[in-house]
């Protein structure tokens, strides 16, 4: 990943903003293949997968630190992010198993 080196708070503030809305995209995208994997399992318990959930933990971790960013804060933010996608993929679930 190229960092520009910026001549002004607007110039940092621009790339920040353009950062966000592809982060806001990617986690989107992220999204809506989690809600297609509801179709793949066969029980909310397969959903919660915990061993799946601490894979990905611990990828996250390791890419923190080769990117040189605090691993706590990444994991904090992965554990709210996959917490809310896993209850919306029981939702999903559930949804097309009343069908």
């Amino acid at each position: 990943m190229q960092i520009n080196n910026c001549q002004s708070l607007e110039e940092v503030r621009h790339h920040i903003d353009g950062l966000d809305d592809q982060i806001v995209e990617l986690i989107a995208a992220r999204n809506a293949y989690v809600k297609q994997a509801a179709n793949f399992k066969h029980s909310v318990e397969e959903i919660k997968a915990n061993e799946r959930m601490e894979a990905i933990m611990d990828r996250v971790r390791n890419k923190a630190m080769e990117f040189g960013v605090s691993p706590n804060l990444l994991t904090k933010l992965y554990g709210i992010m996959i917490d809310a996608m896993v209850e919306s993929e029981i939702s999903e679930f559930r949804n097309a198993k009343s069908l």
